[in-house]
């Protein structure tokens, strides 16, 4: 018999003025958001861990245009995207961090692995992403994948 648990998300800190959101886009984001809370609850439900579940949860996140992570990040000044994710295990007080990530989709996955495979904390910029590529076998992704679409540019702007 499994413990009872919950799992909880936050799909951003973003200003989303309600004049600026149609009935489709705020359907795609509940659709989302439905979606990353029902990937964390099923690790969760199976038995998983909770960073497991955490990692599951964001993932879906960091794979939508929609929310600030991932395939969705703001760009910088100079229009690229440098991207954060950390992790921390309650149990253990384990923690893994990337910062300055430009290569790889999927950020959360890295800070696991940082926590997990890595005697450090925090990893950043070409060191985290040499860590991803030689020690931990991530595909390069080129910069493109991370732009915005026009409506979502729009969208943010």
């Amino acid at each position: 018999m499994h413990s009872p648990f919950s799992i909880a998300i936050h799909g951003g800190a973003g200003t989303i003025e309600r004049e600026r959101m149609t009935t489709e886009l705020e359907i795609a984001y509940r659709q989302v958001l439905a979606q990353s809370v029902l990937a964390g609850h099923t690790v969760l439900a199976n038995g998983g861990s909770a960073v497991d579940a955490t990692v599951a949860a964001v993932v879906v996140m960091e794979d939508s245009e929609l929310f600030n992570a991932g395939k969705g990040s703001v760009l910088t000044y100079n229009e690229t995207v440098e991207m954060d994710a950390s992790v921390m295990d309650g149990q253990s007080l384990d923690v893994g961090s990337v910062t300055l990530i430009g290569h790889i989709k999927n950020p959360i996955q890295l800070a696991k692995d940082v926590m997990q495979k890595s005697p450090h904390a925090m990893l950043a910029g070409e060191g985290a992403e040499h860590f991803a590529f030689k020690e931990c076998g991530y595909e390069y992704i080129e910069q493109d994948y991370f732009l915005p679409t026009v409506a979502i540019t729009n969208f943010r702007q």
